[in-house]
């Protein structure tokens, strides 16, 4: 049975080029869930308040096991490309606004 689990990740200072250069091959890995058994929900990238410069990532995404989540993420180009200071997983109970759920 799947779960939901959110994705906090938040880049090192500095990263803006990595991350804009990077940005393409993340997208389409992302919507590669047939390749990775993994489907990202909602997601994007964080904000950083005074200017608005993507500073991290916000993934929902939903997988049969915590082990699937830590797989797809270890294969996310931004994980190669060193984008990331830190990463929380945490599962997730989506229940308000879920389509499913229809709350």
């Amino acid at each position: 049975m799947s779960r939901f689990y959110a994705i906090f990740a938040t880049d090192k200072p500095g990263m803006r080029a990595v991350r804009e250069r990077v940005r393409p091959a993340h997208r389409a890995y992302l919507r590669a869930a047939a390749d990775h058994r993994v489907f990202v929900r909602l997601g994007g990238p964080t904000l950083d308040a005074q200017d608005e410069t993507m500073n991290g990532t916000l993934l929902v995404i939903e997988a049969e096991h915590l082990d699937d989540v830590e797989r797809f993420l270890c294969g996310d180009p931004y994980m190669h490309a060193g984008l990331f200071e830190r990463i929380e997983i945490r599962p997730w109970d989506w229940s308000l606004g879920n389509p499913e759920r229809r709350v």
